[in-house]
């Protein structure tokens, strides 16, 4: 076991990449000897069992308590209308899931299932209507994301509010690297380590929303920085990142928990709140006290290192998101100013998919048509009468004119 810890030092946490020139991991560990707690690589281990639990405890979360809570707010489900099972058209669908069928897709279907073209795609778009997640369904994914942030954002304030770098983030270097780690610290890196990879391995099964690939990057860059940031014993600064990104977090979740309710008043009450926050902690707290303090007043303490490109780069991976995110945030701010409302095509928790607002209009469009057919064929027969009946007054004229003729 020893050996194998000597080789994955050795080769995965090679010093000379990790930490600043001159120090070891030794220099960590016997900096803290006094019996308080040091960072150890090995310590990040146990992320991945608790990940595993995370995921459990949503699993009966959402069941047990977002469910019936949702219920009480008044969330409904739309019902989806029942489609005929077309076991080729199924096919189809299944394999061209989200792209819309070409000319030739839709002619060699009319060929094999013998249904017009229209008929074709009247019946793939309600079978992606079916697919299309219920208010419930994304209730309960917000709810359990605004519990745990909530949670999280207050302990990590409580822990933090007492602590020097919390005012001063020059402190976050103050007798670096043998700084000790105190407990609600360790436990606030590993359950937010544990959460993200939890959110990482859901990818797949959670609903995918507009900005699905930018979230995926906010995660996999997230979960390397707690992981770096601790095994190089940046704890204090990193403390601060994650503390920045929970303050706004559990408000949109809310602001999404009172939209699929209903509570249109509320949800924009809380949306106007988590702008604010979130502007001010991501594009003025986050870039001009954090990243500054990781970036120039850390080289007061040690010289630039390939840890130290890595840890900013990622840090400015992050701000770059930020950056996307308020841009969309200040348009609906503009709609919800100059237009009295905020667009729901604009909102972060919207799918790719297009809202179910879609479904009524495309029963509408169903219905209108259908009306737009009726009414034509009634013109076609009354005009096919008008021609029988022309025809046949004409054709007794000129029987009538021949009798006339012939007497």
């Amino acid at each position: 076991m020893d050996r194998l810890e000597d080789n994955i030092n050795r080769w995965l946490w090679r010093e000379d990449f990790w930490l600043p020139p001159g120090v070891t991991w030794k220099d960590i560990a016997e900096g803290t000897s006094d019996g308080s707690r040091h960072p150890v690589p090995r310590d990040l281990l146990i992320s991945f069992p608790l990940a595993l639990g995370f995921i459990a405890l949503r699993f009966v979360f959402e069941r047990v308590v977002a469910l019936p809570l949702s219920r009480r707010l008044g969330v409904r489900d739309r019902v989806r209308l029942h489609i005929t099972p077309i076991p080729k058209l199924e096919a189809f669908y299944l394999q061209k899931k989200k792209t819309e069928p070409s000319q030739e897709d839709l002619q060699a279907l009319v060929k094999l299932c013998g249904l017009s073209e229209r008929q074709i795609q009247s019946w793939l778009r309600r079978r992606r209507i079916q697919d299309r997640p219920a208010n419930s369904r994304k209730f309960s994914e917000a709810s359990w994301r605004f519990g745990f942030y909530l949670i999280i954002f207050s302990a990590g304030l409580i822990s933090l509010i007492h602590t020097p770098w919390f005012w001063d983030h020059r402190e976050c270097w103050s007798g670096y690297p043998a700084q000790a780690v105190a407990e609600a610290q360790y436990w606030y890196y590993i359950i937010e380590l544990s959460f993200y990879l939890s959110l990482l391995l859901c990818v797949s099964v959670d609903i995918k929303r507009k900005d699905f690939q930018e979230q995926i990057i906010h995660h996999i860059a997230t979960i390397f920085l707690i992981a770096f940031s601790y095994c190089a014993n940046y704890v204090r600064v990193g403390t601060l990142v994650m503390l920045v990104h929970d303050s706004s977090d559990f408000l949109l979740e809310s602001a999404k928990m009172f939209n699929y309710a209903g509570w249109r008043k509320t949800c924009d009450a809380l949306f106007v709140v988590f702008a604010a926050v979130f502007l001010v902690t991501r594009l003025i707290v986050f870039p001009f006290r954090i990243v500054y303090t990781a970036v120039v007043d850390s080289l007061d303490v040690f010289s630039p290192y390939p840890g130290y490109y890595f840890f900013n780069g990622l840090l400015l991976v992050l701000q770059a998101l930020h950056i996307f995110w308020a841009w969309l945030i200040l348009r609906m701010v503009h709609k919800f100013v100059f237009l009295g409302k905020v667009e729901r095509d604009e909102r972060s928790d919207d799918e790719s998919e297009p809202d179910e607002d879609d479904e009524v209009g495309e029963e509408e469009e169903e219905r209108s048509w259908e009306h737009k057919k009726g009414a034509l064929n009634s013109k076609l027969a009354s005009l096919a009468n008008n021609c029988v009946l022309n025809n046949l007054t004409n054709q007794r004229q000129k029987m009538n004119s021949r009798t006339l003729k012939e007497r």
